[in-house]
């Protein structure tokens, strides 16, 4: 046998070899809910840049936003324009009621119910705000659900699987893990990871979410006045250091919808302007309802 191949079927019988778990495990599915909680507890939101690829049935578009995720369901994204010229092209916000999208190419001015299907007309998946905030922020949103129902079991592929059934024949699958630095620590320390959030309703799914290249982000600064005219905004939470997934992708498989929102720069608990989830001034733009009926 070559050298060659010896290595192949080395690397591939290593690849067959399940993963082991914690030194300390998490006892149970609430144990686990817990430590994600303490894990992002001093977290209420991202502020960052990030690159995004739409693809649906009407092709593939990409281009670069501006965003805010707050909870419990505060978005905004600015839209702009390919360089050299980066100006805003689009405004989508959400106060986790009522939904504006301001299209400055189209002069329109959509209004509506801050509802999944409306916030995809910018995002293309038709995923709830408080969802959206959620996995921006690297956490994961939760169904309801009995807790004494809730399943948790080690996955030989690294992670933890936590199951959560929920009302009307939905359930919500999550991939879960600890930090590297904290897998041979006490489950009580732990900080977890989330990795995958699967929720399927009487056995399709209804959306898909891979986060990936977990990075610590920092609390934002305060928001000085270049002039010095307002008193300056303090940040909208408390000092905190957390990991944010730099790259998320979410799918709704039965659509073929899909996007994936590749964040760069990104801060924690930002200031937050009077206004920022408000539409801005339309300029004249025809103001458009919509619904989902």
């Amino acid at each position: 046998m070559t050298r060659a191949l010896l290595a192949l079927v080395a690397a591939s019988a290593g690849a067959c070899v399940p993963a082991r778990p914690p030194a300390s495990p998490c006892p149970s599915a609430a144990d686990a809910l817990a430590r994600l909680g303490a894990t992002y507890a001093c977290a209420r939101g991202v502020h960052g840049e990030a690159k995004i690829d739409h693809f649906s049935s009407a092709g593939r578009v990409r281009g670069t936003v501006l965003y805010y995720a707050v909870r419990p369901a505060r978005l905004r994204f600015d839209v702009l324009a390919p360089p050299p010229f980066q100006s805003v092209v689009s405004t989508l916000t959400s106060d986790g009621e009522h939904f504006a999208l301001l299209d400055l190419r189209e002069k329109r001015l959509y209004e509506g119910a801050a509802s999944a299907c409306n916030l995809a007309r910018l995002t293309d998946v038709p995923v709830p705000g408080h969802a959206l905030v959620s996995l921006l922020s690297g956490s994961a949103p939760l169904l309801v659900h009995d807790p004494r129902a809730a399943r948790l079991a080690w996955s030989g592929r690294g992670y933890y699987e936590l199951t959560l059934p929920s009302r009307n024949e939905a359930v919500e699958v999550l991939h879960l893990a600890p930090t590297p630095a904290d897998f041979d620590r006490p489950w009580a320390t732990q900080r977890l990871r989330v990795l995958d959030v699967r929720v399927v309703q009487q056995g399709i799914d209804l959306w898909h979410a891979e986060l990936s290249g977990h990075a610590p982000a920092v609390t934002a600064a305060p928001l000085v006045d270049a002039d010095g005219l307002d008193e300056p905004i303090a940040p909208s939470g408390p000092a905190c250091e957390v990991e944010v997934p730099r790259t998320v992708h979410v799918e709704v498989p039965g659509g073929d919808e899909d996007i994936i929102v590749r964040v760069g720069d990104v801060k924690l608990n930002p200031p937050l302007p009077p206004g920022t989830f408000v539409a801005p001034d339309a300029g004249g733009a025809a103001r458009v309802p919509v619904s989902c009926d």
